[in-house]
């Protein structure tokens, strides 16, 4: 059965295979980009995030498939003929320009006229909140005003969509977080279509409405923040995205599940009684109690202050499991341990795990 694409559709990617020589970094890729949509291309280096964003930009051809933007064929359009733009991680700025001269490059290659141009290069310094820096240059500049610079380049041109390949990755973790709330500002105030390449689980969480969990070439899942966090389709998505025990369990009835050596109740549906499933349970999903009061006892071995939570480690039949809480317990307690069903989710055994 064919998959049904919105209406709302701006670029289409359908059973893309490429190769480098010998090694294939994309294995029949398909993937659709919506209008206004900040979408992540999330993965560990070498996954094909980035040859995916080139393929995007027209800065690679495709070995097969088709890549369609609203609806006509772009595959073998160069870049420069193109509704999209590129913000790259090392900024790519002309250093012997002034940031008025960079701005300006792509709209005097475009012949736009003298006025257009500076209402352009003020309208865009405005946007990205460093007005007044029409003279100076790249090198009397920080990383973030730097890369704030590469963005305000990319948006006079007007894209349709603006691809980010790992724009933040050279900037330290105060700034990289500021500058993750001026991407999601910028994308709301212009109204276009941004793809995001990360290999940053938090960035994607953070500033995505869609992620694509990529591996070896292939999607892994789709789906909302909230979706890959809590309801990861395998063993991979799940112990990529965030902090998990991932334990083996064998299905015992319609509502429950043999874990750690103890039955524990659960929500998920579509298992049969002796199914062998991978169980993911997210640290801060579990509940330290009094012995006895769990669904198993067990004993905390270690304790680590994080901030804003301790990560406790406690030893349950010979399993040991990540606990997150506001509350220190410590070690060498004995506790129960609850898991609310709601919380215990069941994925089909061996998915790339």
């Amino acid at each position: 059965m064919a998959k049904i694409i919105p209406d709302d559709v701006l670029l289409n990617l359908k059973d893309i295979s490429k190769s480098f020589g010998d090694t294939k970094v994309l294995k029949d890729f398909n993937l659709y980009i919506r209008k206004n949509e900040f979408v992540t291309l999330l993965g560990p280096s070498g996954c094909g995030k980035s040859t995916t964003l080139r393929l995007m930009a027209g800065f690679e051809t495709p070995d097969s498939g088709s890549i369609t933007f609203e609806g006509k064929d772009i595959k073998d359009l160069p870049p420069e003929k193109r509704e999209i733009n590129t913000v790259f991680q090392h900024y790519s700025l002309f250093n012997h320009m002034t940031i008025a001269e960079n701005i300006a490059f792509g709209l005097k290659i475009k012949k736009k006229s003298k006025s257009f141009i500076e209402d352009k290069i003020k309208y865009a310094l405005k946007l990205v909140n460093l007005e007044g820096f029409e003279e100076r240059y790249p090198a009397t500049l920080s990383g973030g005003q730097k890369q704030r610079i590469a963005i305000a380049r990319a948006i006079v041109n007007e894209p349709k969509i603006l691809l980010l390949d790992e724009p933040l990755g050279a900037l330290d973790l105060k700034l990289r977080q500021s500058m993750q709330l001026e991407l999601m500002r910028l994308k709301n105030e212009l109204g276009i279509t941004f793809v995001y390449v990360t290999h940053d689980q938090e960035e994607a969480l953070t500033m995505s409405d869609t992620i694509v969990i990529m591996n070896h070439g292939v999607i892994e899942q789709i789906g909302t923040p909230e979706d890959i966090y809590n309801e990861p389709d395998n063993a991979y998505v799940a112990k990529f995205v965030g902090d998990v025990n991932l334990l083996d369990g064998s299905v015992k009835s319609s509502s429950s599940v043999d874990i750690m050596g103890a039955v524990f109740e659960c929500t998920d549906e579509g298992f049969k009684p002796g199914d062998k499933v991978d169980v993911m349970i997210r640290p801060e999903d579990i509940e330290l109690t009094s012995p006895g009061e769990g669904t198993v006892n067990g004993e905390v071995t270690e304790v680590i202050f994080k901030g804003v939570h301790y990560q406790s480690r406690v030893k349950c039949n010979n399993f040991s499991l990540m606990v997150c809480s506001t509350l220190c317990t410590p070690v060498g307690s004995q506790v129960g341990v609850h898991i609310d069903p709601f919380n215990i989710r069941l994925m089909t055994k061996g998915g790339n795990k």
